[in-house]
């Protein structure tokens, strides 16, 4: 044997045996998912690798795996890996091996859904939009060229991931995959074929042979050995039919917005209250959706009219800061609940009822045992006998006992602090507070002649023609109107029926209408007054998508654009002539769009006569990027309705106009939640600041372009970044509670610390008639220091409680 040759095997056994001794078995019983022989407590996140960028995944990661996580999950987005078919993108924020690789970095397992729907807002659910092409085909069903392509790209996905040697038994971080989403919400829509469908999804996943557990969310059908698991805001209450273990897939901690919406939150006591609840009740796996939302960069919201950012209240707010006290609430949780693991996953569970809607929970195993006691009434505080001993339980609340005697957390008891985000103004050295604008129009002199790529005889569905390519596309056509034509008057109207988002009417090369639709109504009439010739008339119709419907039992199908209209004009006497069936020409996107205006170093921008008022309009300026690390935002309130790009890098839709309603939800962490409950920003644009990630900056010399649809002014956009400007933290006898600046910033200031029943919130707290001033005390504390532990005990010693239940409240700034 040659030398070479033993070599290569020697290093081929040594691959083999490292292979073996890292690879981790994923297995499951009734009451846990068990890894390597042991039953775990998996608590995850949702961080979407799209939603963010390559840059900012260790960061996001590493703060998870700090607030107690232990697994990552994230869809797998199928039109970003294809969006043509048989051609595949892994680049930049896209390369999902990256990402789990990042994620196996810090330590953490990584649950795989790959869908390949997945709703998640997104557009059109995650699909391609030349799935929506294919003659004959039908999405989500029993159809053999949908099941085709699902079939080529979850096993392209497989593949990949096997090659990366992701899953858990190749050494990877994978332990859990899912596929399909959802899909028992609509499955009765779809029947028979519907259930064909199912077992053919079961039948697909068993084939491709990855070693760890499938799940199916919303699947109460599902057959073993596919997991079905829960999604919602509780899912305390549901148990899978089969001996398998109870997961929790989605837990939401807040929602997402529409344009024209307000911003819902989701209080942090309501959170932890449904994740104590789901684990009081043999609960094994819990995911927050989200743990990081992000933000939909491009064209990726889904809709119609889902807005950019996807905060979505998580933890980890949208540009990756924490968002306390939410994060260190749950933190806290997290800690107790590990602790907790052996007994949650093995030991005997056993309940009993303590009051009316208070329950008292003990898990048992040998000589160890831990406890919960619920509180599910939504207005009534109790104190309960359990156990020998008394316990109070705030209304809506879960008190933790690892011993089953002392009480180590409440969720209805906030000692993290608070936090309070400000957009501060932050430019480079030298760099002016305004922009300096140059601006491009868009060319449309092609469409207002009626030339497009080609011509058919009657109203298109838009999706259809565009691909899911661009948000815009032209209808065009002309009509010869006589002056003997019984329907002839000077002044007649154009009336377009339209499934589109928005619609831009042209009539003999003028603009002479626009709606600004109410982001209810997926469909309009918009009829327009227009002066009519004796002769050829152009009419030239911009139809804009905002957004494809992400959601629902055939959601693909659901028609976009001015699909089959009718279009008509309507004259003398109301007499009105179908223009539907005339030769209809068509031109996909915009000329700027095609030519990439936002990253096309040839283009000569003007620099004089720079319009505020024109719709259709293109605008650039250069900046520095802004001093220090904090995240990057660009206010782009004055504009209207468009896309804005850094250095070539889309920062997403923009529509600034869209106000939200002018009341806002009362907040009341008590009692079940809805996305109307607790809001904020009432009277507000629904989203008018923008994130710029760092990684898309250049120390100098960064362009911003902005394509304004609708006619706004640029003059007043202005950067800024986001830090923390107020800090609050809430104590009672016998915590020791953390004030901390982030990024070693002293604590500049007390504003407010007072013992006693403190009224208000963070920013406007008020003094209660019998309350105590310990200002001096927490300042001599605390600032200049970066951060400072305040035990209530001894800062409020010699003095007696105002009243029953004092607390001590404390409002500083960075």
């Amino acid at each position: 044997m040659s030398f070479l040759l033993q070599r290569l095997l020697f290093s081929l056994s040594f691959l083999i045996f490292s292979s073996f001794c890292l690879a981790t078995e994923v297995s499951y019983d009734g009451r846990a998912l068990i890894i390597d022989g042991v039953r775990k407590v998996i608590i995850s996140g949702s961080i979407h690798y799209p939603r963010s960028t390559a840059e900012m995944w260790p960061d996001l990661i590493q703060k998870a795996k700090e607030g107690g996580l232990n697994a990552i999950e994230t869809y797998v987005f199928w039109d970003i890996h294809e969006p043509r078919r048989r051609e595949y993108d892994f680049e930049g924020n896209r390369d999902i091996v990256r990402f789990f690789k990042t994620i196996q970095d810090a330590g953490l397992y990584a649950i795989l859904r790959i869908g390949p729907y997945v709703c998640a807002e997104w557009n059109y659910g995650g699909f391609p939009v030349w799935l929506h092409q294919m003659p004959g085909i039908q999405l989500r069903t029993d159809n053999e060229i949908y099941e085709n392509e699902m079939r080529n790209f979850t096993t392209y996905i497989v593949n990949k991931i096997k090659e990366a040697n992701l899953l858990a038994p190749q050494g990877g971080p994978i332990i859990l995959a899912q596929i399909e989403n959802e899909y028992g919400n609509v499955e009765g829509a779809y029947g028979e074929a519907g259930k064909r469908y199912i077992k053919w999804v079961v039948q697909l996943a068993k084939s491709l042979n990855i070693g760890v557990p499938w799940i199916m969310c919303q699947q109460g059908d599902a057959p073993l050995p596919i997991i079905n698991t829960c999604n919602g805001y509780y899912c305390d209450d549901f148990y899978p039919d089969h001996k398998i273990p109870k997961m929790w897939t989605e837990n939401w901690v807040g929602w997402f917005k529409d344009w024209g919406g307000l911003d819902p939150h989701r209080p942090a006591e309501d959170v932890a209250y449904s994740v104590a609840r789901f684990f009081s009740k043999s609960g094994t796996l819990q995911n927050y959706y989200m743990y990081h939302g992000g933000t939909n960069f491009g064209r990726t919201a889904g809709g119609p009219y889902i807005v950019t950012t996807y905060d979505y209240d998580a933890p980890l707010d949208e540009y990756g800061n924490l968002r306390q006290p939410k994060w260190g609430h749950l933190k806290k949780l997290h800690e107790i609940l590990h602790s907790m693991e052996k007994v949650l996953t093995s030991g005997e569970r056993s309940s009993v009822k303590l009051a009316n809607g208070v329950w008292g929970t003990t898990y048992a195993l040998n000589d160890t045992s831990g406890c919960f006691i619920s509180n599910t009434d939504a207005s009534n505080d109790f104190t309960v006998s359990f156990g020998g001993n008394l316990y109070f339980v705030p209304a809506w609340s879960v008190s933790i006992l690892p011993d089953c005697k002392n009480v180590t957390y409440n969720t209805a008891r906030i000692t993290t602090q608070t936090e309070i985000m400000v957009k501060k103004p932050n430019r480079a050295e030298n760099d002016p507070e305004d922009l300096t604008w140059l601006w491009l129009p868009e060319d449309i002199e092609d469409t207002l002649d009626g030339r497009g790529t080609f011509t058919v005889p009657e109203l298109l569905e838009q999706k259809n023609v565009t691909g899911g390519a661009s948000d815009y596309l032209w209808y065009m056509t002309k009509v010869r109107v006589s002056k003997h034509d019984p329907m002839y008057t000077k002044h007649m109207t154009l009336r377009v029926h339209t499934k589109g988002h928005m619609l831009h009417v042209f009539f003999n090369g003028k603009h002479v209408g626009s709606n600004n639709p109410d982001t209810q109504d997926w469909e309009y009439t918009l009829e327009v007054p227009v002066i009519v010739k004796p002769s050829i008339n152009f009419i030239t119709l911009l139809s804009t998508t905002v957004g494809l419907t992400n959601y629902g039992d055939h959601f693909d199908t659901i028609p976009e654009g001015i699909a089959g209209g009718p279009v008509e004009l309507v004259g003398n006497g109301n007499l009105t002539r179908n223009l539907s069936t005339n030769p209809w020409t068509y031109k996909v996107d915009l000329n700027g769009m095609e030519k990439t205006y936002w990253d096309n170093d040839k283009l000569e921008w003007r620099y004089d006569g720079i319009p505020s008022r024109s719709r259709l309009t293109w605008y650039k300026a250069i900046f520095k990027a802004p001093l220090g690390d904090d995240p990057v935002v660009v206010n782009l309130r004055g504009l209207q309705k468009g896309e804005a790009w850094v250095n070539g890098n889309s920062l997403g839709r923009f529509w600034p106009t869209k106000m939200a309603p002018s009341e806002c939800g009362k907040c009341d962490y008590r009692g079940p939640y809805n996305p109307n409950k607790c809001t904020t920003g009432c009277g507000e644009p629904t989203q008018s600041w923008y994130h710029v990630p760092r990684s898309f900056l250049e120390a100098d010399g960064n362009s911003l372009i902005v394509f304004e649809e609708f006619g706004g002014s640029p003059f007043s956009v202005k950067f800024a970044t986001v830090t923390v400007g107020t800090l609050c933290v809430t104590g009672y006898h016998g915590d020791i509670v953390e004030l901390s600046c982030p990024k070693e910033r002293p604590i500049l200031n007390i504003e407010f610390a007072n013992y006693g029943n403190a009224t208000g919130t963070c920013g406007s707290y008020h003094k209660g008639a019998n309350d105590i001033d310990i200002s001096s005390l927490i300042e001599s504390a605390c600032v200049g220091k970066t951060s400072c532990h305040i035990d209530v005990s001894k800062t409020v010693i010699g003095h007696k409680p105002p009243c029953q239940g004092s607390k001590m409240v404390v409002q500083a700034s960075c």
